[in-house]
């Protein structure tokens, strides 16, 4: 059932969840003429506001009740974050009744000649990788936009009046797992680390889902030479004739690879003679930070500009552009020569490891919710460059059992509060611990809601007790 073929005048369709995804899906559903009926577990005042402006154009809307599938239902379209096991899809699934998520939906509802798609997934790095390569095609003088995953509905992208000439979206394992027919003109997986494991049961169902962006591929699978794991999933891709495999790596490249030599980015993948030539690209000075795991995500960005046929100028032009969003790897200050970085994005061990791998020596700030992860790994990795370590939030018992295993001599602070001063105190307890030249780090390496609204909130407020600390100093 492809979604132009389908006569949706009519039809039956149960839009399962509010926000981001489903409020455009039954938007989109509803001025397509289908009888759009959206099912939601929570009923709370946001709900509520949300469901009296899809009423109020005539879209049935229920709340409290995401688990029974309403009657004669045709089709469920998923918000991504909805679970394969709930009872709503066991239900559709028993009727017979087909399951898309609002990225399947998007994919259907494409046009004639509608903009092709780069697509992008992994672990960690999916939105500054995106965000990336869509400054590199706009460098390029191509229509584009950052969509999907990072924010912007790729609903609105496929079915508003704007026209691209090609679409950077960004993926989850999540919306990938719920798009069964897309198919990109070039995708990527960054990295492979467990991680929303409870949500997909398996380490392997988790690749099987992320493997799902190769499916399908026209010209490139960019895949990481790092990590192995990648490579595998496009081994195990059905693409299409010609379609071929692409590396990056922070090393020299060899055929059909991006890399790095003598500290420039060169393509040795979409050159004439790849056994004998490289290209070169730009400098790892023109990435922002030029940090190891984000010079890894110029490169995939790189490669999924060069597979749509991007000049190396746009690529550099694009990169010397782009600056990353907040609380990534982000400089906040230097106070008496200890330099403060907020990543409080690095909301899980895989990030937090990229992020610790790019300073030495750190005073590292951690912890908040583990979302089931160990932490022997990455302290294991990290011992040697640690000056000190400041533990925060409701699992820190987690890593402060796993520094006592693999690094017993570095000192360590466990602070004991949640409250709104928390941060202040963990700010000021690593500048004690600090000493000229040191980087004070925030990669907790855990999830923020046990202390904080989201990631964004604990990076502010990371920042704005480094920002009291110098002022102090001034």
């Amino acid at each position: 059932m492809g979604g132009r073929e389908v006569n949706w005048q009519g039809k039956r369709v149960t839009v399962a969840g509010l926000g981001v995804s489903g409020i455009p899906a039954a938007r989109v559903l509803h001025g397509l003429g289908a009888e759009v009926t959206v099912v939601n577990d929570g009923d709370d005042e946001r709900a509520r506001a949300q469901a009296a402006e899809l009423e109020k154009l005539g879209v049935t809307v229920r709340l409290g009740d995401g688990a029974t599938l309403p009657e004669a239902t045709e089709l469920v379209v998923t918000a991504p974050g909805w679970k394969p096991d709930k009872p709503l899809f066991l239900a559709a699934e028993a009727a017979g009744v087909e399951i898309w998520g609002d990225v399947e939906l998007a994919w259907r509802l494409r046009g004639p000649g509608a903009a092709p798609w780069l697509a992008v997934t992994g672990t960690n790095g999916k939105t500054t990788t995106v965000r990336m390569l869509a400054s590199i095609l706009a460098a390029a003088g191509l229509r584009t936009a950052a969509v999907g995953n990072i924010g912007v509905s790729l609903l609105d992208a496929v079915t508003g009046e704007e026209t691209y000439d090609v679409l950077a979206v960004e993926l989850s394992s999540y919306q990938l797992h719920w798009a069964p027919s897309l198919r990109a003109h070039s995708g990527a997986v960054l990295n492979l680390a467990p991680d929303h494991l409870d949500w997909h049961g398996s380490m392997a169902a988790y690749a099987a889902d992320k493997g799902r962006i190769y499916e399908g591929n026209s010209v490139a699978c960019v895949y990481n030479v790092a990590d192995p794991a990648t490579e595998d999933l496009v081994r195990a891709a059905d693409v299409e004739e010609g379609c071929r495999a692409i590396g990056f790596t922070l090393g020299t490249p060899g055929p059909s690879q991006l890399g790095v030599v003598d500290g420039i980015l060169v393509d040795r993948a979409f050159v004439e003679n790849r056994r004998e030539q490289a290209q070169e690209l730009a400098h790892v000075s023109d990435v922002d930070p030029p940090v190891p795991h984000n010079i890894a995500n110029a490169l995939a960005a790189a490669a999924l500009a060069r597979a749509y046929g991007v000049e190396p100028a746009a690529v550099r032009d694009g990169l010397r552009a782009f600056r990353p969003d907040p609380h990534r790897i982000e400089r906040v200050a230097e106070v008496a020569g200890v330099t403060y970085i907020d990543d409080s994005k690095a909301t899980n061990t895989h990030a937090a490891e990229a992020s610790l791998a790019a300073y030495d020596p750190i005073v590292w700030i951690a912890g908040g919710l583990a979302k089931g992860a160990t932490f022997d790994e990455l302290v294991g990795a990290s011992a040697k460059r640690l000056r000190g370590v400041v533990l925060i939030g409701k699992d820190r018992a987690l890593i402060r059992e796993a520094l006592a295993r693999h690094a017993p001599e570095v000192p360590v602070v466990d602070l004991d509060r949640t409250d709104t001063g928390a941060m202040s105190a963990a700010v000021r307890e690593a500048a004690r611990l600090a000493q000229p030249g040191d980087t004070v780090l925030m990669a907790p390496a855990c999830a923020s809601m046990d202390m904080f609204v989201n990631y964004n909130k604990r990076g502010e407020a990371f920042a704005d007790a480094v920002h009291a600390l110098a002022a102090e100093h001034a």
